[in-house]
Protein backbone atom coordinates (compact mmCIF):
# COMPACT_ATOMS: atom_id res chain seq x y z
CA UNK A 1 0.00 0.00 0.00
CA UNK A 2 1.10 3.09 -0.92
CA UNK A 3 2.22 5.69 1.60
CA UNK A 4 2.48 9.66 1.92
CA UNK A 5 4.21 11.59 3.89
CA UNK A 6 2.16 14.99 5.20
CA UNK A 7 5.23 17.67 3.92
CA UNK A 8 4.30 20.55 2.55
CA UNK A 9 3.79 19.55 -0.81
CA UNK A 10 0.59 16.99 0.16
CA UNK A 11 -0.06 20.34 2.05
CA UNK A 12 0.05 22.72 -0.47
CA UNK A 13 -1.84 19.78 -2.77
CA UNK A 14 -5.06 19.25 -0.57
CA UNK A 15 -5.43 23.46 -0.21
CA UNK A 16 -5.08 23.61 -3.95
CA UNK A 17 -7.87 20.65 -4.54
CA UNK A 18 -9.62 22.56 -1.95
CA UNK A 19 -9.76 25.97 -3.37
CA UNK A 20 -10.41 24.42 -6.52
CA UNK A 21 -13.58 22.42 -5.47
CA UNK A 22 -16.23 25.27 -5.33
CA UNK A 23 -15.73 25.98 -9.07
CA UNK A 24 -17.87 22.90 -9.98
CA UNK A 25 -20.65 24.68 -8.27
CA UNK A 26 -22.35 27.82 -9.48
CA UNK A 27 -22.06 30.07 -10.90
CA UNK A 28 -19.16 27.96 -12.57
CA UNK A 29 -20.38 24.39 -12.59
CA UNK A 30 -17.23 22.68 -14.11
CA UNK A 31 -18.60 18.98 -11.87
CA UNK A 32 -15.42 17.71 -13.03
CA UNK A 33 -13.44 19.36 -11.59
CA UNK A 34 -15.53 17.86 -8.13
CA UNK A 35 -14.27 14.33 -8.93
CA UNK A 36 -10.46 15.36 -8.93
CA UNK A 37 -10.53 17.36 -5.82
CA UNK A 38 -12.02 14.73 -4.07
CA UNK A 39 -9.86 11.95 -5.81
CA UNK A 40 -7.05 14.04 -5.05
CA UNK A 41 -8.00 13.96 -1.04
CA UNK A 42 -8.90 10.35 -0.79
CA UNK A 43 -5.23 9.72 -2.85
CA UNK A 44 -3.38 12.04 0.29
CA UNK A 45 -5.24 10.70 2.80
CA UNK A 46 -4.78 7.38 1.61
CA UNK A 47 -2.51 5.33 4.44
CA UNK A 48 -2.88 7.73 6.87
CA UNK A 49 -3.08 7.92 10.61
CA UNK A 50 -6.21 9.61 11.59
CA UNK A 51 -4.13 12.48 13.03
CA UNK A 52 -2.53 12.75 9.38
CA UNK A 53 -5.72 12.20 7.83
CA UNK A 54 -7.05 15.38 9.66
CA UNK A 55 -4.61 17.82 8.98
CA UNK A 56 -4.77 17.06 5.58
CA UNK A 57 -8.31 17.23 5.37
CA UNK A 58 -7.99 20.38 7.26
CA UNK A 59 -6.05 22.13 5.07
CA UNK A 60 -8.59 20.86 2.05
CA UNK A 61 -11.25 22.48 3.64
CA UNK A 62 -9.64 25.79 4.63
CA UNK A 63 -8.86 25.92 0.85
CA UNK A 64 -12.63 25.10 0.05
CA UNK A 65 -14.57 26.91 2.63
CA UNK A 66 -11.75 29.94 1.52
CA UNK A 67 -12.95 29.51 -1.77
CA UNK A 68 -16.35 28.76 -2.04
CA UNK A 69 -17.93 31.24 1.09
CA UNK A 70 -15.54 33.96 0.33
CA UNK A 71 -18.89 35.91 -0.04
CA UNK A 72 -18.75 36.13 4.03
CA UNK A 73 -16.11 38.96 3.28
CA UNK A 74 -18.41 40.89 1.29
CA UNK A 75 -20.78 40.46 3.84
CA UNK A 76 -18.69 41.90 6.70
CA UNK A 77 -17.02 44.51 4.72
CA UNK A 78 -19.79 45.87 2.76
CA UNK A 79 -23.14 46.08 5.26
CA UNK A 80 -20.98 45.61 8.56
CA UNK A 81 -17.93 48.31 7.58
CA UNK A 82 -15.64 46.39 9.02
CA UNK A 83 -12.46 47.37 8.04
CA UNK A 84 -10.10 44.92 5.83
CA UNK A 85 -7.49 44.06 8.36
CA UNK A 86 -10.74 43.44 10.73
CA UNK A 87 -12.51 41.16 8.02
CA UNK A 88 -9.55 39.50 6.86
CA UNK A 89 -9.15 37.84 10.13
CA UNK A 90 -12.51 37.59 10.99
CA UNK A 91 -13.67 35.70 7.32
CA UNK A 92 -10.10 33.55 7.90
CA UNK A 93 -11.43 32.45 11.65
CA UNK A 94 -14.61 31.33 10.08
CA UNK A 95 -13.11 29.48 7.61
CA UNK A 96 -10.82 27.63 9.46
CA UNK A 97 -14.00 26.64 11.77
CA UNK A 98 -15.35 25.00 8.79
CA UNK A 99 -12.17 23.30 8.05
CA UNK A 100 -12.55 21.64 11.12
CA UNK A 101 -15.94 20.59 11.16
CA UNK A 102 -15.07 19.42 7.76
CA UNK A 103 -12.33 17.36 8.75
CA UNK A 104 -13.29 15.51 11.45
CA UNK A 105 -15.69 12.63 10.08
CA UNK A 106 -12.47 12.41 7.37
CA UNK A 107 -10.34 12.11 10.02
CA UNK A 108 -11.31 8.59 10.81
CA UNK A 109 -10.28 7.23 7.16
CA UNK A 110 -7.41 6.85 9.42
CA UNK A 111 -8.71 3.76 10.96
CA UNK A 112 -8.79 2.03 7.39
CA UNK A 113 -5.28 3.08 6.24
CA UNK A 114 -3.83 -0.55 6.93
CA UNK A 115 -7.70 -1.88 5.32
CA UNK A 116 -8.04 -3.69 1.98
CA UNK A 117 -8.78 -1.52 -1.05
CA UNK A 118 -12.19 -2.21 -1.31
CA UNK A 119 -13.02 -0.59 2.24
CA UNK A 120 -10.77 1.82 1.10
CA UNK A 121 -12.85 2.49 -1.62
CA UNK A 122 -16.08 2.26 0.28
CA UNK A 123 -15.14 4.10 3.46
CA UNK A 124 -14.07 7.88 1.56
CA UNK A 125 -17.25 8.40 0.30
CA UNK A 126 -19.05 6.81 3.42
CA UNK A 127 -17.50 9.15 5.81
CA UNK A 128 -18.27 12.21 3.15
CA UNK A 129 -21.79 11.68 3.07
CA UNK A 130 -21.75 11.62 6.72
CA UNK A 131 -19.44 14.71 6.77
CA UNK A 132 -22.40 16.55 4.66
CA UNK A 133 -25.03 15.21 6.65
CA UNK A 134 -23.26 16.58 9.85
CA UNK A 135 -23.31 19.84 9.14
CA UNK A 136 -27.23 20.07 8.48
CA UNK A 137 -27.40 20.33 12.01
CA UNK A 138 -23.61 20.23 14.11
CA UNK A 139 -23.65 23.86 15.82
CA UNK A 140 -27.29 24.38 14.52
CA UNK A 141 -25.73 24.07 10.77
CA UNK A 142 -24.36 25.26 7.96
CA UNK A 143 -25.45 22.92 4.63
CA UNK A 144 -23.28 24.56 2.27
CA UNK A 145 -21.01 23.50 -0.85
CA UNK A 146 -22.28 20.27 -1.09
CA UNK A 147 -20.62 18.97 -4.31
CA UNK A 148 -24.02 16.96 -5.53
CA UNK A 149 -25.17 20.64 -6.53
CA UNK A 150 -23.02 20.94 -9.09
CA UNK A 151 -24.47 18.10 -11.03
CA UNK A 152 -27.66 19.04 -11.25
CA UNK A 153 -27.88 19.43 -14.87
CA UNK A 154 -26.19 16.48 -15.51
CA UNK A 155 -27.35 12.84 -16.15
CA UNK A 156 -26.75 11.66 -12.42
CA UNK A 157 -29.56 14.62 -11.23
CA UNK A 158 -32.34 11.52 -12.02
CA UNK A 159 -30.77 10.14 -8.57
CA UNK A 160 -31.50 13.38 -7.03
CA UNK A 161 -35.43 12.35 -6.25
CA UNK A 162 -34.46 8.90 -4.43
CA UNK A 163 -31.09 9.85 -2.46
CA UNK A 164 -31.11 13.68 -2.16
CA UNK A 165 -28.36 15.82 -2.89
CA UNK A 166 -25.92 13.99 -0.73
CA UNK A 167 -26.60 10.65 -2.66
CA UNK A 168 -24.83 12.70 -5.72
CA UNK A 169 -22.43 13.58 -3.67
CA UNK A 170 -21.35 10.12 -2.27
CA UNK A 171 -21.35 9.05 -5.80
CA UNK A 172 -18.98 11.66 -7.04
CA UNK A 173 -16.42 10.65 -4.39
CA UNK A 174 -16.87 7.45 -5.12
CA UNK A 175 -15.50 7.87 -8.31
CA UNK A 176 -12.98 10.02 -6.75
CA UNK A 177 -11.98 7.26 -4.69
CA UNK A 178 -11.68 5.15 -7.39
CA UNK A 179 -9.47 7.50 -9.49
CA UNK A 180 -7.48 7.60 -6.25
CA UNK A 181 -6.81 3.82 -6.72
CA UNK A 182 -5.51 3.92 -10.13
CA UNK A 183 -1.56 4.85 -8.49
CA UNK A 184 -2.28 0.85 -7.19
CA UNK A 185 -3.91 -0.49 -10.43
CA UNK A 186 -1.67 -3.77 -10.88
CA UNK A 187 -2.69 -5.30 -7.19
CA UNK A 188 -6.07 -3.55 -7.28
CA UNK A 189 -7.29 -3.69 -11.02
CA UNK A 190 -10.52 -6.39 -10.33
CA UNK A 191 -11.89 -3.69 -7.37
CA UNK A 192 -11.34 -1.40 -10.14
CA UNK A 193 -12.49 -2.41 -12.80
CA UNK A 194 -15.81 -3.24 -10.77
CA UNK A 195 -15.96 -0.08 -9.55
CA UNK A 196 -16.49 1.39 -13.12
CA UNK A 197 -18.84 -0.86 -13.94
CA UNK A 198 -20.51 0.50 -10.96
CA UNK A 199 -19.76 3.81 -12.03
CA UNK A 200 -21.89 2.94 -15.83
CA UNK A 201 -24.44 1.54 -14.11
CA UNK A 202 -25.23 4.32 -11.61
CA UNK A 203 -25.05 6.71 -14.69
CA UNK A 204 -27.42 4.78 -16.75
CA UNK A 205 -30.03 4.51 -13.91
CA UNK A 206 -29.55 8.17 -13.30
CA UNK A 207 -30.72 8.50 -17.11
CA UNK A 208 -33.49 6.43 -17.25
CA UNK A 209 -34.73 7.82 -13.61
CA UNK A 210 -34.43 11.57 -15.66
CA UNK A 211 -37.36 10.32 -17.28
CA UNK A 212 -39.95 9.38 -14.68
CA UNK A 213 -42.47 11.54 -13.33
CA UNK A 214 -42.67 11.35 -9.62
CA UNK A 215 -45.26 14.15 -9.22
CA UNK A 216 -48.55 15.57 -11.67
CA UNK A 217 -50.05 18.42 -12.04
CA UNK A 218 -53.47 18.50 -10.17
CA UNK A 219 -55.86 21.55 -10.39
CA UNK A 220 -56.03 24.95 -12.60
CA UNK A 221 -52.59 26.90 -13.08
CA UNK A 222 -52.53 29.83 -10.75
CA UNK A 223 -51.47 33.33 -12.34
CA UNK A 224 -48.83 34.33 -10.37
CA UNK A 225 -46.50 37.93 -10.28
CA UNK A 226 -43.15 38.17 -8.46
CA UNK A 227 -41.85 41.07 -7.25
CA UNK A 228 -38.10 41.82 -7.11
CA UNK A 229 -37.71 45.49 -5.13
CA UNK A 230 -34.46 45.99 -5.64
CA UNK A 231 -34.41 47.86 -1.91
CA UNK A 232 -31.34 48.86 -0.33
CA UNK A 233 -30.79 47.06 2.21
CA UNK A 234 -29.72 48.80 5.04
CA UNK A 235 -31.08 52.03 4.08
CA UNK A 236 -34.57 50.42 3.91
CA UNK A 237 -34.00 50.06 7.92
CA UNK A 238 -34.70 53.75 8.31
CA UNK A 239 -37.43 55.41 9.58
CA UNK A 240 -37.65 57.57 6.98
CA UNK A 241 -37.53 55.33 4.00
CA UNK A 242 -40.62 53.16 5.73
CA UNK A 243 -43.72 55.42 4.13
CA UNK A 244 -41.85 55.40 0.65
CA UNK A 245 -42.20 51.08 1.05
CA UNK A 246 -45.46 51.08 2.03
CA UNK A 247 -46.68 53.13 -0.23
CA UNK A 248 -44.89 50.95 -3.05
CA UNK A 249 -46.57 47.86 -1.84
CA UNK A 250 -49.90 49.00 -2.16
CA UNK A 251 -49.89 50.97 -5.44
CA UNK A 252 -47.64 48.04 -6.55
CA UNK A 253 -50.39 45.31 -5.76
CA UNK A 254 -53.27 47.61 -6.93
CA UNK A 255 -51.59 47.11 -10.39
CA UNK A 256 -51.54 43.59 -10.23
CA UNK A 257 -54.81 42.48 -8.98
CA UNK A 258 -55.60 40.32 -12.27
CA UNK A 259 -53.22 38.07 -10.85
CA UNK A 260 -54.20 35.09 -8.64
CA UNK A 261 -51.06 35.36 -6.25
CA UNK A 262 -48.69 38.60 -5.59
CA UNK A 263 -45.38 37.24 -3.73
CA UNK A 264 -42.63 39.65 -2.01
CA UNK A 265 -39.54 38.88 -0.81
CA UNK A 266 -37.92 38.11 2.68
CA UNK A 267 -38.27 41.11 5.03
CA UNK A 268 -40.08 43.91 2.21
CA UNK A 269 -42.18 45.46 4.47
CA UNK A 270 -38.84 46.64 7.18
CA UNK A 271 -41.22 46.40 9.91
CA UNK A 272 -42.70 44.56 13.28
CA UNK A 273 -46.69 43.11 11.75
CA UNK A 274 -47.98 45.09 14.89
CA UNK A 275 -46.19 48.21 14.13
CA UNK A 276 -48.20 48.28 10.81
CA UNK A 277 -51.41 46.22 11.54
CA UNK A 278 -54.00 48.70 10.37
CA UNK A 279 -52.24 49.20 7.07
CA UNK A 280 -51.79 45.65 6.45
CA UNK A 281 -55.51 45.29 7.59
CA UNK A 282 -57.03 48.14 5.13
CA UNK A 283 -54.83 45.80 2.44
CA UNK A 284 -56.11 42.55 3.23
CA UNK A 285 -59.83 44.18 2.78
CA UNK A 286 -59.26 45.23 -0.35
CA UNK A 287 -57.59 41.88 -1.69
CA UNK A 288 -60.43 39.99 -0.40
CA UNK A 289 -62.55 42.09 -2.56
CA UNK A 290 -60.45 41.47 -5.41
CA UNK A 291 -59.81 38.03 -4.88
CA UNK A 292 -56.04 38.20 -4.26
CA UNK A 293 -53.53 36.73 -2.81
CA UNK A 294 -50.20 38.11 -1.15
CA UNK A 295 -47.44 36.50 0.21
CA UNK A 296 -44.77 38.91 1.82
CA UNK A 297 -41.86 38.69 3.84
CA UNK A 298 -42.05 40.49 7.47
CA UNK A 299 -40.66 40.51 11.01
CA UNK A 300 -43.05 39.39 13.74
CA UNK A 301 -42.87 39.61 17.30
CA UNK A 302 -44.74 37.62 20.21
CA UNK A 303 -44.71 40.02 23.35
CA UNK A 304 -41.97 42.26 23.60
CA UNK A 305 -39.00 39.37 23.70
CA UNK A 306 -39.05 37.49 20.78
CA UNK A 307 -38.97 38.44 16.84
CA UNK A 308 -39.42 36.67 14.31
CA UNK A 309 -38.63 36.77 10.54
CA UNK A 310 -41.56 35.82 9.31
CA UNK A 311 -44.07 35.28 5.78
CA UNK A 312 -47.76 36.00 6.03
CA UNK A 313 -50.87 35.61 3.72
CA UNK A 314 -53.54 38.70 2.76
CA UNK A 315 -55.96 38.61 0.91
CA UNK A 316 -56.75 35.48 -0.90
CA UNK A 317 -53.85 34.00 1.11
CA UNK A 318 -53.72 32.70 4.63
CA UNK A 319 -51.40 31.85 6.72
CA UNK A 320 -47.86 32.86 8.37
CA UNK A 321 -44.65 30.80 8.72
CA UNK A 322 -41.68 31.93 11.17
CA UNK A 323 -38.19 30.95 10.32
CA UNK A 324 -37.14 27.47 12.08
CA UNK A 325 -33.07 27.98 10.56
CA UNK A 326 -31.21 31.13 11.77
CA UNK A 327 -28.73 32.67 10.28
CA UNK A 328 -25.99 33.12 12.46
CA UNK A 329 -24.60 36.84 13.12
CA UNK A 330 -27.13 37.84 10.63
CA UNK A 331 -30.10 36.70 12.47
CA UNK A 332 -28.24 35.92 15.66
CA UNK A 333 -25.40 36.98 17.67
CA UNK A 334 -23.39 33.79 18.98
CA UNK A 335 -22.09 34.96 22.55
CA UNK A 336 -24.54 37.90 22.37
CA UNK A 337 -22.90 38.95 26.23
CA UNK A 338 -19.51 39.49 24.45
CA UNK A 339 -20.36 40.08 20.81
CA UNK A 340 -23.21 42.55 20.45
CA UNK A 341 -21.48 46.26 20.35
CA UNK A 342 -17.60 45.60 19.52
CA UNK A 343 -18.31 45.78 15.91
CA UNK A 344 -21.22 47.50 13.36
CA UNK A 345 -21.03 43.63 11.93
CA UNK A 346 -22.67 41.89 15.12
CA UNK A 347 -25.48 45.19 15.61
CA UNK A 348 -27.02 44.32 11.96
CA UNK A 349 -30.56 45.21 11.40
CA UNK A 350 -32.67 41.72 12.13
CA UNK A 351 -30.24 40.15 14.03
CA UNK A 352 -31.91 39.16 17.21
CA UNK A 353 -34.58 36.94 15.75
CA UNK A 354 -35.60 33.77 17.79
CA UNK A 355 -36.19 30.37 15.69
CA UNK A 356 -39.73 29.17 15.24
CA UNK A 357 -41.49 26.09 15.89
CA UNK A 358 -40.49 23.27 14.11
CA UNK A 359 -44.04 22.07 13.13
CA UNK A 360 -45.80 24.74 11.24
CA UNK A 361 -49.03 24.90 8.45
CA UNK A 362 -48.48 25.64 4.93
CA UNK A 363 -50.00 28.99 3.08
CA UNK A 364 -52.65 28.32 1.78
CA UNK A 365 -54.50 29.88 -1.13
CA UNK A 366 -57.69 28.18 -2.17
CA UNK A 367 -57.14 24.62 -2.48
CA UNK A 368 -53.12 24.95 -3.31
CA UNK A 369 -51.28 24.38 -0.37
CA UNK A 370 -47.55 26.28 -0.66
CA UNK A 371 -44.29 25.19 1.51
CA UNK A 372 -42.14 28.59 2.31
CA UNK A 373 -38.39 28.75 3.33
CA UNK A 374 -36.92 32.00 4.44
CA UNK A 375 -33.31 32.78 3.24
CA UNK A 376 -30.92 29.82 3.47
CA UNK A 377 -33.46 27.48 4.85
CA UNK A 378 -33.31 26.33 1.37
CA UNK A 379 -30.67 25.04 2.16
CA UNK A 380 -31.88 22.24 4.52
CA UNK A 381 -33.03 19.28 2.25
CA UNK A 382 -34.62 17.52 4.82
CA UNK A 383 -36.85 19.93 6.49
CA UNK A 384 -38.31 21.03 2.64
CA UNK A 385 -38.93 17.40 2.36
CA UNK A 386 -40.82 17.36 5.10
CA UNK A 387 -42.78 20.46 4.79
CA UNK A 388 -43.27 19.42 0.92
CA UNK A 389 -45.08 15.47 1.10
CA UNK A 390 -48.45 17.13 1.30
CA UNK A 391 -47.69 20.97 -0.80
CA UNK A 392 -48.12 21.71 -4.38
CA UNK A 393 -45.69 24.08 -4.89
CA UNK A 394 -42.87 25.09 -2.67
CA UNK A 395 -41.68 28.70 -2.06
CA UNK A 396 -38.73 30.59 -1.17
CA UNK A 397 -38.12 34.28 -0.24
CA UNK A 398 -34.53 35.77 0.15
CA UNK A 399 -32.31 38.84 0.38
CA UNK A 400 -29.52 37.87 -1.16
CA UNK A 401 -28.08 41.52 -1.31
CA UNK A 402 -26.04 40.35 1.72
CA UNK A 403 -24.03 38.55 -0.77
CA UNK A 404 -23.31 41.42 -2.29
CA UNK A 405 -22.09 40.93 -6.21
CA UNK A 406 -20.59 37.86 -5.62
CA UNK A 407 -20.47 33.71 -6.08
CA UNK A 408 -23.19 33.48 -3.31
CA UNK A 409 -26.11 34.24 -4.92
CA UNK A 410 -25.92 31.25 -7.60
CA UNK A 411 -24.96 29.21 -4.99
CA UNK A 412 -27.94 29.88 -3.04
CA UNK A 413 -30.03 29.60 -6.55
CA UNK A 414 -28.71 26.10 -7.36
CA UNK A 415 -29.56 24.94 -3.96
CA UNK A 416 -33.23 26.08 -4.58
CA UNK A 417 -32.92 24.41 -7.87
CA UNK A 418 -32.35 20.84 -6.36
CA UNK A 419 -35.01 21.43 -3.58
CA UNK A 420 -37.52 21.29 -6.67
CA UNK A 421 -35.75 18.18 -8.37
CA UNK A 422 -35.71 16.48 -4.85
CA UNK A 423 -39.44 16.97 -4.11
CA UNK A 424 -40.91 17.10 -7.72
CA UNK A 425 -42.58 20.32 -7.33
CA UNK A 426 -42.56 23.58 -8.96
CA UNK A 427 -40.54 26.14 -6.99
CA UNK A 428 -41.34 29.86 -7.03
CA UNK A 429 -38.29 31.75 -5.78
CA UNK A 430 -38.27 35.75 -4.80
CA UNK A 431 -35.81 37.72 -3.94
CA UNK A 432 -34.57 41.26 -3.08
CA UNK A 433 -32.54 42.16 -5.88
CA UNK A 434 -31.70 38.60 -7.59
CA UNK A 435 -32.42 36.14 -8.20
CA UNK A 436 -35.84 35.91 -8.64
CA UNK A 437 -36.84 33.06 -10.54
CA UNK A 438 -39.75 30.26 -11.40
CA UNK A 439 -37.98 26.63 -11.40
CA UNK A 440 -40.06 23.79 -12.96
CA UNK A 441 -40.62 19.94 -10.45
CA UNK A 442 -37.77 18.83 -12.65
CA UNK A 443 -35.24 21.27 -11.04
CA UNK A 444 -35.54 23.30 -14.24
CA UNK A 445 -35.58 27.27 -14.81
CA UNK A 446 -38.50 28.41 -16.19
CA UNK A 447 -37.98 31.84 -16.46
CA UNK A 448 -35.97 34.41 -14.07
CA UNK A 449 -35.00 38.21 -13.68
CA UNK A 450 -31.69 40.08 -13.83
CA UNK A 451 -29.89 40.73 -10.66
CA UNK A 452 -29.49 44.21 -9.69
CA UNK A 453 -32.52 46.14 -11.11
CA UNK A 454 -36.22 46.20 -9.42
CA UNK A 455 -38.65 44.16 -11.58
CA UNK A 456 -42.02 41.76 -12.25
CA UNK A 457 -41.56 38.55 -13.01
CA UNK A 458 -45.58 37.27 -14.50
CA UNK A 459 -46.35 33.57 -15.16
CA UNK A 460 -48.55 30.78 -14.94
CA UNK A 461 -47.53 28.14 -12.13
CA UNK A 462 -49.64 24.78 -12.23
CA UNK A 463 -49.85 22.81 -8.90
CA UNK A 464 -48.29 19.08 -8.34
CA UNK A 465 -49.28 16.31 -6.14
CA UNK A 466 -47.45 13.71 -5.72
CA UNK A 467 -44.21 12.72 -3.82
CA UNK A 468 -40.57 10.87 -4.44
CA UNK A 469 -38.68 8.23 -2.18
CA UNK A 470 -36.57 11.10 -0.78
CA UNK A 471 -39.68 13.41 -0.27
CA UNK A 472 -41.05 10.46 1.73
CA UNK A 473 -37.76 9.19 3.49
CA UNK A 474 -35.54 12.05 3.70
CA UNK A 475 -31.45 11.69 4.08
CA UNK A 476 -32.31 8.71 6.60
CA UNK A 477 -31.97 5.90 4.29
CA UNK A 478 -28.42 7.06 3.14
CA UNK A 479 -27.22 7.56 6.71
CA UNK A 480 -27.83 4.75 7.80
CA UNK A 481 -26.36 2.90 4.45
CA UNK A 482 -22.94 4.71 5.51
CA UNK A 483 -22.68 4.19 9.18
CA UNK A 484 -23.47 0.23 8.17
CA UNK A 485 -21.37 0.06 5.62
CA UNK A 486 -18.43 1.66 8.09
CA UNK A 487 -19.70 -0.84 10.51
CA UNK A 488 -19.13 -3.52 8.22
CA UNK A 489 -15.96 -3.17 6.97
CA UNK A 490 -14.63 -2.10 10.67
CA UNK A 491 -16.02 -5.77 11.72
CA UNK A 492 -14.59 -7.72 8.45
CA UNK A 493 -10.98 -6.11 9.61
CA UNK A 494 -11.72 -7.07 13.15
CA UNK A 495 -12.62 -11.09 12.08
CA UNK A 496 -9.33 -11.42 9.53
CA UNK A 497 -7.47 -10.31 12.27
Amino acid sequence: MAKHKTNLYSLFLALLSGALLPLSLAPFSWWPVAIFSTSTLCFLCRGQTIRRAFTTSLVFGFGMYGVGTSWIYVSITDYGHAPAELAIPLTALFTLGMAIIFALPLSFYGLFRKSSAIASLLAFPALWVLGEWSRNWFLTGFPWLNIGYGFIDTWLAGWAPVTGVMGLSGFIVFCGAIIALLTEYTENRRIIWGGLIVVLMVCAGGTGLNTLNWSRPSGEALKVALVQPDQPLLEKWEDDELKRILIAFKETNETLINQDLIIWPESALPTLQNNIAGFLDEIDATLKRERVGVITGIPSSRGSQQYFNSVIGLGRASGNYQKRRLVPFGEYVPMEQWLRGTIEFFDLPMSAFSAGTEQQAPIVIGEVQIAPAICYEIAYADQLANDARDANILLTVSNDTWFGNSIGPHQHFQMARMRALENAKPLLRVTNDGITAIINQRGKVHEQLPRFKPGLLKTEITPFTGSTPFNRFGSLPLVALCFATLFLLRTARRVRE
